[in-house]
């Protein structure tokens, strides 16, 4: 019986990844560039202590909103992006990678005064030495407001769900939220969050909502501690939003759905090792709007998203994973299972 169940689990998950190309999402929310100084030290300063790094390369990837159309289109999926950008350097470099990727900018609106949101790392031996910002996170000016709902409401009927990714750096408010939720509302397209606590609020309406377990804690005020007050938190959450499931991440613990049928799915990690977590919610998201896309109910599309951060996890650095090494991903975890 146990064989039949694997059998069946594994022969759905393959035929929905087979089914990605044929997802259409819409990613909207803060767009970031992520600028890597790698070097080497081999001394300190004279004038502080402070170590001196002697530069080598340069690089430059997608970050936010940014990283999750990456991840989208590495597993296949038609993708619109839709966010704000500077009218500066970093904003010109951003839409180029962007357009290196075959990604269109029509959705993407450049705001004179504001700067792109710009995060540089600088890394040597393989350890972050200091990391600066760039950025202004108070909210888009109005007209720009105006320009994104206009791009979502002309091209939301296009696609079969719409992934928030919500950094708070001021692409995401509850009047963007308002206007999304009932446009998506009108056309039957699910909705899926990746939050912030402070804007939790803002997602009431919203299909799926994907917090971390300190961010789930956080919104909820219930201290995590054990499968109880994890249960308590998930179901507050679902209340709360008026969702239809709450998925938090867990880290090596795995993952945790709670659907408002009274349903509930804990899936273990499938992480052999863990060099580096960045970027692992986007990847999630991601793989659960590609698969919700392609009509997976939500168990599988969290069982895939699963899979897809056990993968990436396994890499150094902001990854992505494609189909084929997602169907390796299934059949190597459930030959173990």
């Amino acid at each position: 019986m146990e064989n039949i169940r694997v059998t069946s689990l594994s022969q759905r998950l393959h035929g929905h990844l087979d089914r990605f190309a044929g997802a259409r999402v819409l990613v909207i929310g803060d767009l970031m560039l992520d600028h890597y100084v790698w070097g080497r030290v081999q001394r300190i300063s004279p004038e502080a202590p402070v170590p001196v790094v002697d530069v080598t390369s340069e690089s430059v990837m997608l970050g936010g909103a940014g990283n999750v159309f990456l991840n989208l289109s590495a597993l296949g999926a038609s993708v619109q992006v839709c966010g704000v950008v500077g009218q500066d350097a970093a904003g010109e470099t951003l839409l180029d990678v962007l357009r290196g990727h075959g990604a269109s900018v029509e959705g993407i609106v450049c705001e004179e005064g504001r700067p792109t949101t710009q995060k540089t790392r600088v890394v040597a031996h393989q350890q972050q030495v200091v990391r600066f910002d760039r950025e202004f996170r108070g909210g888009i000016a109005p007209k720009t407001r105006a320009r994104l709902l206009d791009y979502i409401d002309n091209h939301i009927e296009s696609v079969r769900c719409v992934v928030v990714s919500d950094y708070a750096k001021g692409v995401i408010s509850d009047d963007v939220m308002k206007r999304l939720m009932a446009s998506a509302s009108r056309r039957d397209v699910t909705v899926m969050v990746d939050p912030k606590v402070p804007h939790m609020a803002y997602y009431r309406g919203a299909h799926i909502v994907t917090p971390n377990h300190l961010e789930a804690s956080q919104a909820t005020g219930i201290e995590i501690v054990d499968d109880e007050s994890l249960r308590r938190a998930g179901r507050q959450l679902l209340e709360s939003l008026g969702a239809q499931a709450v998925l938090v991440t867990r880290g090596e613990h795995g993952m945790s759905l709670f659907e408002a049928d009274g349903a509930e799915s804990h899936i273990p990690t499938v992480a052999k090792q863990v060099f580096d977590v960045t970027g692992a919610g986007d990847t999630v998201i991601a793989t659960l709007a590609a698969a919700r896309a392609v009509g997976a109910d939500w168990p599988d599309a969290a069982t895939l998203a699963n899979y897809a951060a056990g993968y990436v996890v396994g890499l150094v650095g902001t990854a992505t994973v494609k189909p084929d090494a997602l169907h390796r991903q299934i059949d190597d975890s459930l030959e173990e299972s």
